[in-house]
C-alpha cells in the first residue's frame, strides 16, 4: 500500500513498514489537530492540544507555535517533528480505532 504525507515521506527512499498501525498520510489542521490515516486503511483525528498546554511539555512545547506545528511529517510511519518530537504511532492507531479521536495525553 502505497501513501503520501504533506513534509517529508520516511527517510529511506521507498521504505513503508506495512504494519497496519503505522501512520501513511497527514494532514495538519488548525488548533493542533492532525488527520492520519494508517496503512490498513483506519483514518482518525489526533488532538495534542492539551499536552502542549499542559504543566510539563517537554519537547513538545515547541509545538505551540502554529507554524512549527505545521511542520509535521511522517518519519517511518510516525507523526514527528524537526525538532525530535513525534507521537507513539501504535497507541495513536488504538485510541482512533476505538473512538475516532486521541486526544494526547489519552488514559489507556
Amino acid at each position: 500500500m502505497s501513501c503520501q504525507t504533506v513534509a517529508k515521506v520516511n527517510q529511506a527512499t521507498g521504505l513503508m513498514p506495512s504494519t497496519p498501525w503505522r501512520a501513511c498520510d497527514l494532514k495538519v489542521l488548525p488548533d493542533w489537530k492532525l488527520s492520519v490515516k494508517f496503512n490498513d486503511g483506519l483514518v482518525g483525528l489526533v488532538d495534542i492540544t492539551d499536552l502542549i498546554y499542559s504543566n510539563d511539555p517537554g519537547i513538545f512545547s515547541a509545538l505551540r507555535d502554529p507554524s512549527y506545528f505545521a511542520q509535521a511529517y511522517l518519519d517511518y510511519g510516525s507523526v514527528a517533528w524537526p525538532n525530535g518530537a513525534d507521537l507513539a504511532p501504535e497507541t495513536m492507531y488504538k485510541a482512533i480505532r476505538d473512538s475516532g479521536i486521541w486526544r494526547v495525553p489519552d488514559s489507556e
